[in-house]
């Protein structure tokens, strides 16, 4: 892979980004994002490499986020009969963690790997502590909600594919997400007022 990727490299326009150590994907996307503010992009887009993600959704991904500069533009998975429904039914206890971390229906997906992200709101949400693994994209996504960033979910479909590979540590990755969600409340409950006030105000 790593091979495939320096071929890719050499051609005009591609840059790749190597990290010293492998500090997770939370770390490796933080890498990215702040590389492409230094080459002066104004938003990057996200995407998993297990094969999962409707790539010809890219052009609706990029046409929502230049009519919406400001937004965090995330995708909303429809699954096939191929999704293994352990996952599919663990999303849905986090969904819920992140529905009362915001006070809102704001992210209908947290921990979908295809975004398109503003950077500069996306690199205030990188706070110290905050999650370098598989637990940065529902985490920065509340971050970038509490700032008061609008998001807009896309509907898109997601395959599993037969022969994907997914590093999701069942164990650890549960650990640090349960963790994440723990940090988030209780940093909602000293947001609250400021929330309530928002849905208040419209």
């Amino acid at each position: 892979m790593r091979g495939v990727l320096k071929d890719l490299a050499k051609r005009e326009g591609v840059t790749l980004v190597v990290r010293e150590q492998n500090g997770g994907k939370g770390a490796a996307v933080m890498s990215g994002l702040h590389e492409a503010v230094k080459l002066g992009y104004t938003h990057a887009v996200q995407l998993d490499a297990d094969g999962q993600h409707a790539l010809g959704d890219l052009p609706k991904f990029l046409e929502t986020a230049q009519q919406h500069p400001d937004a965090l533009i995330t995708g909303w998975p429809q699954y096939d009969a191929s999704v293994p429904k352990g996952r599919l039914y663990g999303r849905y206890l986090t969904h819920v963690w992140i529905w009362i971390n915001t006070i809102s229906f704001a992210i209908r997906d947290s921990m979908c790997g295809f975004r398109v992200y503003p950077l500069d709101r996306a690199l205030k949400a990188i706070v110290p502590g905050i999650g370098k693994r598989m637990d940065f994209d529902p985490e920065i996504a509340v971050r970038m909600v509490w700032q008061g960033a609008k998001v807009v979910n896309l509907k898109t479909n997601v395959t599993y594919p037969t022969d994907g590979v997914s590093h999701f540590d069942v164990l650890w990755d549960n650990v640090r997400i349960s963790g994440m969600h723990t940090r988030l409340f209780f940093g909602m409950l000293v947001r609250l007022p400021m929330l309530l006030w928002r849905k208040v105000a419209g």
